[in-house]
């Protein structure tokens, strides 16, 4: 091919993404394998990786990371193959993990690539899931802010997502019993019947507010939040005093033109509740072990998880992100930009 598609940033959304209008698809001509600078890679794209967070990325506001600037190629994380390369870490054909963007095609210094590894029972996409940015964030939000003891009641919203049904899993194996939030019957029976939650809850259901109540009975000592929005309020008002708050997200806020934090606050003073917001990448130096344990458990059958892998290429990224904020999809999402068997060939 002589040319490659990348998704751009066109304009800031003021409230919920516009199809057609937030971004941009641009052709752009083939680098060449001379264009490669010493140490520097062209990577083509397998998977993208779509997440919450990626709203966040486009408002022109103070943040963990700068914001998309207008006409830049979208951020995302993806996993693609070195199809061209003049890194000696990077030969032509390794499987790489990279934050390339939205596109098909990419020149990637070396010190931005991690190889692929796949454990026993993993499979290539497994580096955009559990052990991408996904589980970590899962690792470490529980672990570290969490820190679950055994017979920690942990509740988690969002629980069928990507994070959440991880952390649900890990706070299982930390001896916890664990009640998950999602949006469907058919979500809330994958994380009970699959996944191994103590009990699931469908958020939309009419009555939920009282099955909350008794269900959380017993009180929170963990709450893991992904959604933020009237179920935290509701979380906030169940809490165990020296309850740990983990406030990894807030999705139901995102697309939001004013965004609400929770009218029960106070609580947070009264049960003296700790409360603390994190990001993954805080905790860089700590991947490696991290990554060992969670592809340990992996190999073990000890975690579990599901994708919703979006076919048609990176046309389709832009509807897929639009549907995330809906609900769409149960564990990870994530575009094919390009089949696996094309791109290794």
């Amino acid at each position: 091919m002589s040319t490659y598609t990348a998704v751009h940033l066109a304009k800031r959304p003021k409230s919920r993404i516009v199809a057609g209008e937030t971004f941009v698809t641009k052709t752009h001509p083939v680098p060449k394998e001379s264009d490669l600078k010493d140490g520097e890679v062209l990577v083509q794209t397998i998977y993208l990786g779509l997440d919450p967070a990626m709203r966040g990325w486009l408002n022109d506001a103070r943040s963990y990371v700068p914001p998309v600037q207008i006409g830049e190629v979208m951020r995302g994380s993806g996993i693609g193959v070195v199809k061209a390369s003049k890194s000696p870490s990077f030969p032509i054909g390794t499987n790489v993990s990279t934050m390339a963007g939205w596109t098909e095609l990419a020149i990637v210094k070396e010190k931005h690539l991690e190889k692929v590894e796949i454990p026993q029972n993993g499979k290539l996409t497994d580096a955009l899931g559990v052990l991408g940015i996904t589980g970590l964030t899962a690792y470490f939000g529980l672990i570290d802010i969490g820190q679950p003891k055994p017979g920690d009641f942990v509740v988690v919203s969002g629980a069928a997502g990507a994070t959440g049904s991880v952390v649900g899993q890990i706070a299982k194996l930390k001896g916890c019993t664990v009640l998950g939030l999602a949006g469907t019957d058919a979500k809330c029976s994958w994380l009970v019947d699959d996944l191994g939650f103590d009990f699931a809850l469908n958020y939309k259901a009419p009555n939920f507010a009282q099955m909350f109540r008794a269900a959380t009975k017993g009180l929170i000592d963990i709450y893991f939040d992904n959604v933020g929005g009237e179920i935290l309020d509701m979380a906030l008002a169940r809490a165990k005093p020296h309850a740990r708050f983990v406030m990894c997200g807030g999705i139901s806020q995102y697309n939001e033109p004013v965004q609400k934090g929770p009218k029960n606050y106070l609580v947070i003073v009264s049960m003296r509740i700790k409360m603390q917001g994190f990001i993954v990448f805080d905790y860089q130096d700590q991947y490696p072990q991290a990554l060992r344990e969670l592809a340990q458990w992996i190999s073990e059958g000890k975690i579990k998880r599901k994708e919703t892998i979006v076919k048609g290429g990176l046309k389709e990224a832009e509807q897929a992100l639009i549907d995330l904020y809906k609900g769409m999809n149960t564990g990870k999402l994530m575009v094919e930009v390009t089949p696996e068997s094309k791109a290794k060939l």
